[in-house]
């Protein structure tokens, strides 16, 4: 396959860039529209003018796909996080930090008024960000069990062990012994997509594989499924504490 060479073509009234490939082994034309663009293979035999006369022909399908293409694009722009912020249950929360007029040992952290406020002990020698990861995992296991205790209720179903940690490569997993393990970044999140997981999770419990029976009983259970799936997808990166800003002023 040869250099990509780089051409103009107006189509639905604007003006799109798009990248020809010429290859041997092509035996006809081909499109491609992703986030790097327009990208048309064509085979050795044809030439410039039936790659026009294709595109023409395939003005419609083109727009639409770059539209869309630039609708996800638009929606995976990391929402821009104001310093003294965490994103929890899926609102950006301002995180404020004071001393306490106590001699605690400890911090304390509570939600007031909209607010995270923590509260450093005038004898305390615990980071303050270790302070909010605790609560934030105790916030995250409080509703996991919540959640929980709902669906095997309906499933007629129990968990022989719920584990919330901080796995780097998984929201949730059901083990072959029946545990049930969940990512406490998920409080971070909106509701229902916690309790979308939650639901993968426990229907698991019952049906192991991901057959369409598994997908229905999901559907079933949990109406918001592919809401949480495309808030996942789009937006699953947010699912994490930048600690710095979090706790700056």
């Amino acid at each position: 396959m040869k250099a990509a060479t780089r051409n103009t073509i107006h189509l639905g009234g604007r003006r799109i860039d798009y990248r020809v490939v010429l290859s041997r082994a092509a035996q006809s034309l081909r499109l491609r529209v992703g986030p790097n663009g327009v990208e048309v293979v064509q085979p050795i035999a044809r030439s410039s003018d039936d790659v026009s006369a294709f595109m023409e022909r395939n003005e419609t399908w083109i727009v639409r796909e770059l539209e869309r293409v630039e609708r996800l694009r638009a929606v995976r722009r990391p929402v821009e996080r104001m310093s003294g912020e965490i994103l929890f249950r899926g609102q950006q929360t301002r995180v404020r930090v004071e001393m306490s007029k106590s001699e605690a040992q400890w911090n304390a952290v509570e939600l007031i008024n909209g607010e995270i406020v923590v509260r450093i002990g005038g004898r305390s020698s615990t980071p303050v960000a270790r302070s909010l990861e605790r609560w934030l995992r105790k916030q995250a296991r409080e509703e996991i069990e919540r959640q929980l205790a709902v669906v095997t209720a309906r499933l007629q179903q129990r968990a022989n062990r719920l584990y919330v940690m901080g796995q780097r490569t998984k929201w949730g997993n059901c083990s072959s012994r029946r545990n049930l393990s969940f990512n406490w970044q998920l409080i971070l999140g909106p509701e229902f997509v916690l309790r979308y997981l939650v639901t993968h999770e426990a229907v698991h419990l019952v049906i192991p594989d991901h057959s369409a029976k598994f997908w229905l009983a999901v559907q079933s259970l949990c109406p918001e499924t592919e809401k949480a799936k495309q808030w996942l997808c789009a937006r699953g990166h947010d699912l994490s504490v930048d600690w710095k800003r979090a706790l700056s002023a």
